[in-house]
């Protein structure tokens, strides 16, 4: 491994998911800085490398950017070999360009080694093709963690136009569905809410756009959520079982459906 610093995506949790390039950059670190949700299975194959957590979880006290961009930079000038460890994808809601930017800007050599993103994957393994023909030709991905970020985006949102999948959103799920409602979507839309995807407390909970709010989550707690809006969603009751039935391992368990 020439590059000093790796951003390395750590995929949804089962870390047969990830890809052998994160895998080699694990075994050969110095040192790994990762986020809150990495699995503790993914971190083992960092081997005798000295880890450290950087990650942030909503309303709890975290590291500020800006210190997690001096660690990197600093064990770099030390020579220490450093993956900068982050669940789904470096790129997707994952302030990987700020570090990116802040690595070349101190002069540091480094690499992106991309991973799969919940936006895709958490749908995935519910069953859930993020597109299918006659069904959605398109799909937006927004983070929930904003709604000035997200408000704009839905707004403008033909009803029904696309499969709308939303990271970090559990906490503002009700106003997701308020805006899309209120935008011309119809309530009773398939919606779906995929906790834990690729690990084993990996759960969905399946109804409908105005049921959101009221989504029963007593499985949610340190799980990462995301949400699914769109007829595609149905598909889920047939597709998971096929998917759950044809695994080789027992890392992902057949979803449970709770109609909302």
């Amino acid at each position: 491994m020439s590059d000093l610093v790796s951003l390395v995506g750590a995929g949804p949790g089962d870390p047969e998911l990830l890809t052998v390039k994160a895998v080699r950059a694990l075994a050969e670190a110095d040192l790994v800085l990762y986020d809150a949700l990495v699995a503790p299975e993914i971190l083992a194959l960092a081997g005798t490398a000295q880890r450290f957590s950087v990650g942030k979880r909503c309303g709890r006290p975290a590291i500020r950017q800006e210190s997690i961009h001096a660690l990197l930079i600093r064990a770099a000038r030390r020579g220490k070999r450093v993956v900068r460890l982050k669940g789904g994808d470096p790129f997707v809601f994952g302030r990987g360009g700020e570090e990116a930017l802040a690595l070349a800007a101190a002069g540091i050599s480094f690499e992106v080694v991309p991973g799969l993103t919940n936006a895709v994957v958490a749908p995935a393994l519910a069953g859930i093709p993020v597109t299918h023909r006659g069904l959605a030709s398109a799909f937006v991905v927004v983070s929930g963690h904003d709604e000035a970020a997200f408000r704009p985006l839905l707004e403008g949102l033909a009803p029904a136009s696309a499969t709308v999948v939303v990271l970090m959103g559990l906490a503002s799920r009700a106003r997701l569905a308020e805006l899309l409602i209120g935008g011309g979507w119809s309530s009773a839309t398939p919606a779906a809410i995929v906790l834990g995807a690729g690990t084993a407390q990996a759960h969905t909970w399946q109804g409908t756009l105005a049921g959101l709010a009221s989504a029963e989550l007593a499985q949610a707690a340190g799980l990462p959520g995301t949400l699914v809006i769109g007829a595609v969603v149905t598909l889920a009751d047939v597709i998971s079982r096929r998917v759950a039935k044809g695994r080789a391992t027992d890392a992902f368990e057949e979803p449970i459906h709770a109609r909302g």
